[in-house]
């Protein structure tokens, strides 16, 4: 069975990322496709920056997390980063996560669900090529959401019915990409 992980890539209190990610998580399971979708909180980790010097006492926790985190990215097919976007950019929590992986994320696929003041579009593309330099591999299609439009007071997630379309699309070539680099793997 393929099995998919959707990263939510913000650790900031108050995110409006868990009911984004929620959504996503139940909107794709309800397609019945076949394929085991997960959660992957990136807050539940606690990594450190990489490349900080850590006292003797937290190095040992520091260790532990990173590996807990290289092995549920190893275990997926494929993912769906869940990602706002801050100052034009995706956050610095999942590009310092993402910079702890390699092997374990190549010849995958990603799509992209994001949100922001334009909809997440330039944390897509700036995710692009972070991705692109671990070798896996985005699709076209991405969700995009608006603080203004699909957020109640830019805190209460209520997306409009059309981004389903947009779901099931990307979705759709993420289930594909997954199913055809696995082949090489």
């Amino acid at each position: 069975m393929l099995k998919i992980g959707i990263v939510l890539g913000s650790v900031r209190q108050g995110r409006n990322a868990e009911a984004v990610t929620n959504w996503t998580y139940d909107f794709a399971t309800k397609r019945n496709d076949g394929v085991e979708y997960e959660i992957v909180d990136l807050a539940e980790y606690k990594l450190p920056f990489l490349g900080q010097a850590l006292p003797e006492d937290r190095q040992a926790e520091a260790e532990t997390a990173i590996k807990a985190w290289s092995e549920k990215m190893a275990s997926f097919d494929g993912y769906v980063f869940v990602t706002p976007e801050y100052n034009h950019a995706v956050g610095g929590a999942l590009k310092n996560a993402l910079d702890f992986l390699k092997p374990e994320v190549a010849n995958k696929a990603a799509g992209f669900v994001g949100y922001g003041s334009l909809g997440g579009t330039r944390a897509h593309e700036n995710m692009r090529l972070i991705l692109g330099e671990l070798q896996v591999a985005d699709v076209q299609t991405a969700l995009t959401f608006s603080l203004m439009t699909d957020f109640v007071n830019m805190s209460e997630f209520k997306p409009a019915d059309y981004h389903e379309a947009n779901a099931n699309g990307m979705l759709d070539q993420v289930v594909a990409w997954s199913k055809a680099l696995k082949t090489i793997r």
